[in-house]
């Protein structure tokens, strides 16, 4: 194996297991803000550092000219919506010890992507790709059987990350300007909501709490930090290794929530994630192929 690609490889990993690892144990540590302000910060500070950073690259023309195509921010404006839904509901998870639940929402998502391409985009696909998809399906009505609803909190982060995908699959900008477009776009209505929660006393981040709110403003560095490696990472390795990877995320928080956390893992739980860990292998199978 070339340097290079080990290189890649090592990035790619690093992301996965920061975001499976490091990214729990942070955002349970900043628990004592409730998920909307710690999502307010997360945008915010998220958009404060990437504007240094394409300030820093010199890619500060091609963000002004993505901002400028009235198509393109209009699909970045839906992207940056559900971005925020994705990191609220999996925020919340944490808050409420739901994260194998959230878990299983990052596992299914590259899944639901095959569906809705077939779907929305008419993409073709395999036999095996269609018994992945069907067996998660499976999965989920199972769970609806033993306990008469849907895991939602799964499926929200699966369908949000799914979408906002797709999407950004069509529009074709770069991960880091089409992040620094939705955040900037999200950022007023991120101050609207805070200036809310200052207004009803429900605010951690103040003057008067300089430590706590030094603790938020890292929110933004753990959603970048992970996110360049990661393109870095699947730059040097390709499409079809960095979705391999991937998957380290949410085994990290499925054993984040079962052995550190202590979240309950019942049987009727246990065999709709079996279902969904078959239908990955057999998924990883026709990328390794690809």
């Amino acid at each position: 194996m070339k340097p290079d690609q080990l290189q890649g490889i090592f990035l790619t990993v690093s992301a996965s297991l920061w975001w499976g690892i490091l990214g729990v144990i942070y955002f349970k540590f900043i628990g004592f803000a409730n998920p909307v302000e710690i999502i307010i910060h997360r945008t915010i500070w998220t958009a404060f550092l990437l504007i240094i950073v394409i300030a820093f690259q010199g890619k500060w023309s091609e963000f002004l000219m993505t901002f400028k195509n009235f198509k393109k921010i209009s699909l970045l404006t839906l992207t940056g919506f559900l971005v925020m839904i994705n990191w609220l509901t999996w925020v919340y998870s944490l808050s409420v010890d739901k994260l194998l639940d959230a878990s299983l929402g990052y596992y299914i998502y590259p899944i639901l992507s095959v569906f809705f391409g077939i779907v929305f985009l008419k993409e073709q696909t395999n036999r095996n790709k269609i018994i992945s998809v069907i067996l998660v399906f499976i999965a989920l009505l199972w769970l609806l059987i033993q306990f008469g609803s849907i895991p939602w909190i799964g499926l929200t982060v699966a369908v949000t990350f799914s979408l906002y995908g797709l999407i950004r699959k069509k529009i074709n900008t770069p991960s880091d300007i089409g992040l620094l477009c939705e955040t900037v776009i999200l950022t007023p209505f991120a101050l609207l909501a805070f200036y809310y929660l200052t207004l009803n006393n429900l605010n951690i981040f103040s003057i008067n709490e300089p430590l706590l709110s030094f603790y938020l403003f890292w929110a933004g560095l753990m959603t970048l930090v992970p996110l360049y490696l990661y393109i870095r990472g699947f730059e040097i390795v390709g499409i079809g290794s960095a979705s391999m990877l991937f998957f380290l995320t949410p085994t990290a928080q499925f054993f984040m929530g079962y052995l550190v956390y202590g979240e309950p893992l019942d049987l009727n739980k246990l065999i709709a994630f079996i279902f969904i860990w078959i239908a990955v292998i057999i998924y990883l199978n026709e990328i390794r192929k690809e």
